[in-house]
């Protein structure tokens, strides 16, 4: 088994932006020329996440609609009264979320299900450049 890290760049709008980042997670599992193994997906940074969905109209709606009710971005939160950045929302909400998943992989393709896709959530009140991390364990 090998190790290799690689890297993908996503140029996000924030406020619960969501990019479907699948194509260039297989791209990067076809770059590593392994056939099997599992890739971590990890996105640096203290107010985005990772997850997988079924990148979808609905969902695309669906899910911002979930973390409003469950963390409202209208609330007061003392991470702001910190910083004055007004994103103590933004902090929680990836936090719940979870900054990384593992996905297998074999014959050198991702073992997602067929309306399963990797997506990227910026949660953040501004855009940001964001920096994923994919590491691959493989053969």
């Amino acid at each position: 088994m090998e190790i290799k890290t690689l890297f993908i760049s996503v140029e996000t709008k924030g406020f619960n932006d969501i990019t479907n980042i699948t194509d260039a997670v297989q791209n990067k599992v076809a770059e590593s020329g392994f056939t099997e193994g599992n890739v971590l997906v990890f996105v640096s940074g203290s107010t985005a996440g990772i997850t997988t969905i079924e990148y979808e109209p609905g969902l695309l709606k669906d899910y911002p609609a979930f973390f409003e009710k469950i963390c409202s971005s209208k609330d007061q939160y003392s991470h702001n009264d910190t910083w004055h950045d007004g994103n103590g929302y933004s902090h929680i909400r990836a936090s719940l979320q979870g900054c990384s998943i593992t996905v297998p992989f074999m014959n050198g393709e991702l073992l997602l299900g067929t309306w399963q896709q990797i997506i990227l959530v910026d949660f953040d009140n501004r855009g940001r450049s964001r920096n994923i991390v994919v590491q691959l364990i493989g053969k």
